[in-house]
């Protein structure tokens, strides 16, 4: 009844409205007497007038800059993910996304498309739009640097940083001397022809070091720790250089230029000396990220729009406002990451690629249409990399590193990536730097950024070391080794409950190490000591209820499938323990077979059939990355479905054929570690004709005669199954209850499911 009400309410109201506008249209065509309407397009039909409105709804300023995100963000993440694949930063797809899409690709082999999405008119909308994702992104590179590890830092590290500024810098200049008369613009000094190509020399990418640091597990090393601080001090030094230099170049003469550093250095004292106790009394007040309102967060942006405002009306370029701005903010990292957290997602997904695409769009490498302009090109490559890689490495040298840890410093310090563009557009919009000379840097720092991934690969197959993940403190042990890798801290608990029933009274004869490999997407690359902690946290807390002792082992990765399968195997473990998380089957025949779930398709299941990440529409006993650690791991691997797994006082092991013969080994370690009472079901009758089988049950009958049973049932009741803490299966079998829907597989307990 209440609901005829509301539906004859709704109704009655609709048609009240409608009769009210209708009769209001109808009077009101009697005010339009004498006040000369036209009506547009009068002669056209309706179809004409539609795609008339059409067409000029299309070649609308948003419309199109709303195409032009569209496509760009696209590419972009397709030529990133493509770099990544083949073990690149994304960086380097992204700067291929942009002059793919410019005029040295598209726009030579498809020029009506090109002017269609990327016509003149809209660029200069394209280029303020990446400016704003330049600036953002500025921000967070000025918070990801620890002004404190600078100044706690080893001096040489400053001594490297600044010499692979210099000696660049100096080669740069020497080589403006040869190439001024042919590849500077008219009317633009020698001098500042000569100082941005010095600076185009030195810079380096220090956000796309950090990342490799990070995914090549060398944060936690001394050479991590040395390169990221020399990094550091040559991202600070080389910004400053660079509006010193911006100076120069706007004001026309070093002498003029004095008073645009002079406001310069007010401004950077103001910045530390009046903003910086601000921000920081602010950060004191707002440490979590529940207790930031909106106006704490506009205060902060306010300080960086304003900051980037004042260097751009000094003269020295919006984006050193961004880079200072955020490298006052308040010292806790904490604090910064829920800023980073909050501007990085929007400025290197949408807006960055804006800016390579606008890059790519200047870029015309068409313009090298002769050998010898190939030949320049050539030699700016090579300058570029004897300043920075000989000149680091030769300091790196000098102050005490050995040569493979020199070679890397040198390798990594080369590393341009997108600060170099930055650099480059910031010389072409001042008209230092002519389209063939501008295309030419791009190729350089592709090339340079390009090649520190193989130059790491090459200096540690000359040295004959790799950079290892397995510590030697896991490695050199004579020990029974369990593995126990986990995605969540709640997957590391439950897997940690399960390895200390197989060692609990062994002791000091085995050994337990909890891995947690995230992938490098996931962490950023400074907040990654914290990550870790929280991460093992209530792993270590369950080790120490347990009183188990536990070796802990972490890194990120860029392939995690990879490199869990890699630590298993070089580890030399004799146990490698996985887990089958629910949500990996939810939605799934599978899933509802195992009473996961009553749900038919979970969407996030699909989304990663898409992705690649899950074969939904397969009736799989395993997701794909658990069925790769099983084909490629060449040692025992267990993978547990936990349904609540506490403890393993009652254990049900299953025995379908001969070669699961390996699966009574495990029922011995849980009788003599957890005093286990272990039924063992003979499916077809093979204890009695397997010696290997019917030895091992023998021995547990001497040792522990009230703690085995053994059925023949073809049949197990429900009750039973429920009545258990665990049961334990083979792969092989695993696969085939899974494929003839067995219905136990309704009822069972939490499973382990053992591949020998």
């Amino acid at each position: 009844m209440k609901n005829f009400k509301n539906s004859f309410f709704y109704f009655g109201v609709l048609g009240v409205a409608f009769a009210a506008m209708y009769w209001t249209v109808q009077n009101g065509k009697v005010l339009e007497s004498g006040r000369h309407i036209v009506l547009p397009n009068s002669g056209n039909s309706q179809w004409q007038e539609f795609l008339a409105s059409l067409i000029h709804n299309l070649t609308h300023p948003l419309a199109i800059l709303l195409a032009q995100i569209v496509t760009i963000v696209f590419v972009a993440r397709l030529f990133g993910e493509l770099c990544k694949k083949i073990g690149q930063p994304m960086v380097i797809g992204e700067i291929l996304a942009g002059i793919v899409l410019g005029p040295s690709l598209v726009g030579t082999y498809f020029p009506e498309f090109s002017n269609l999405l990327f016509p003149e008119a809209s660029l200069g909308n394209l280029q303020f739009l990446s400016q704003i994702g330049l600036i953002l992104f500025m921000f967070v590179v000025g918070m990801e640097l620890d002004l404190k590890v600078l100044q706690n830092k080893a001096k040489e590290a400053v001594v490297i940083s600044h010499a692979s500024i210099v000696i660049p810098f100096t080669l740069g200049m020497v080589l403006a001397y040869f190439i001024y008369t042919q590849f500077a613009p008219d009317g633009v000094e020698f001098l500042s022809f000569a100082l941005f190509t010095g600076i185009a020399m030195s810079i380096t990418a220090f956000p796309v070091l950090a990342r490799i640091v990070q995914e090549r597990g060398l944060h936690r090393t001394k050479l991590g720790a040395m390169v990221i601080t020399c990094a550091a001090a040559d991202d600070i030094t080389a910004w400053c250089i660079l509006a010193a230099v911006i100076a120069i170049v706007k004001a026309g003469s070093f002498l003029s230029s004095l008073y645009i550093i002079a406001l310069a250095i007010i401004y950077v004292i103001l910045m530390l000396k009046v903003v910086r106790p601000f921000l920081k009394r602010i950060g004191e007040l707002y440490t979590s990220k529940e207790s930031i309102t909106k106006s704490v967060v506009a205060i902060f942006f306010l300080t960086l729009l304003i900051s980037s405002y004042a260097t751009e009306v000094i003269g020295i370029h919006a984006l050193f406002g961004a880079f200072m701005a955020g490298a006052i903010m308040p010292d806790n990292m904490r604090f910064r990451n829920i800023f980073i957290e909050k501007v990085e997602d929007v400025s290197q997904v949408m807006l960055l690629p804006l800016f390579f695409v606008f890059t790519g769009l200047r870029t015309q490498i068409g313009l090298l249409d002769d050998p010898y302009l190939w030949k320049i090109c050539g030699l700016i490559v090579l300058v570029a990399v004897v300043g920075k890689f000989v000149g680091s490495t030769i300091t790196a040298r000098f102050v005490g590193q050995n040569w493979r840890d020199s070679l890397m410093i040198g390798a990594l310090m080369n590393t341009r990536g997108l600060m170099e563009l930055v650099v480059l557009n910031i010389g072409y919009d001042l008209g230092v730097l002519k389209p063939e000379i501008f295309a030419m840097m791009v190729i350089m720092a592709l090339a340079t950024t390009l090649m520190t991934g193989p130059a790491l690969d090459l200096i540690n197959f000359i040295f004959k070391t790799k950079d290892e993940i397995i510590p030697a403190e896991i490695s050199q042990v004579s020990k029974y080794k369990v593995l126990v890798s986990f995605d969540t801290p709640e997957e590391g608990k439950g897997l940690l409950r399960l390895a200390n029933t197989f060692v609990k009274k062994m002791k000091k004869n085995a050994m337990v190490t909890a891995m947690h490999i995230p992938s490098s997407n996931e962490v950023h690359p400074f907040n990654v000591e914290e990550f870790e902690e929280q991460c093992f946290k209530p792993v270590l807390a369950e080790s120490k209820e347990l009183k188990q002792k536990v070796t802990t082992l972490f890194k990120t990765s860029t392939d995690v499938d990879s490199d869990i399968i890699e630590v298993s195997n070089k580890g030399e473990f004799d146990l490698v323990l996985v887990a089958l998380g629910q949500s990996i089957f939810e939605g799934t025949l599978l899933g509802k077979i195992l009473g996961f779930t009553t749900r038919i398709i979970n969407p996030e299941n699909l989304l990663n059939k898409f992705t690649g990440k899950e074969k939904l529409f397969e009736n799989s006993p395993f997701d794909e990355r658990t069925e790769q650690i099983l084909a490629k791991t060449e040692v025992p691997v267990g993978v547990l479905v936990n349904k609540n797994f506490e403890k393993a006082d009652r254990v049900f092991v299953t025995l379908f054929d001969d070669s699961d013969a390996f699966l009574i080994e495990y029922a011995q370690k849980l009788i003599a570690n957890v005093e286990s009472q272990v039924t063992v079901l003979d499916v077809v009758g093979n204890i009695k004709n397997n010696a290997t089988i019917k030895e091992g049950i023998r021995a547990i009958e001497q040792q522990a005669p009230n703690h085995i049973k053994l059925l023949n049932e073809r049949k197990i009741e429900k009750d039973f199954l429920q009545d258990q803490d665990l049961m334990i299966i083979s792969v092989d079998s695993w696969k085939k209850l899974v494929e003839s829907r067995s219905t136990w597989l309704n009822n069972t307990p939490s499973l382990l499911i053992l591949k020998p």
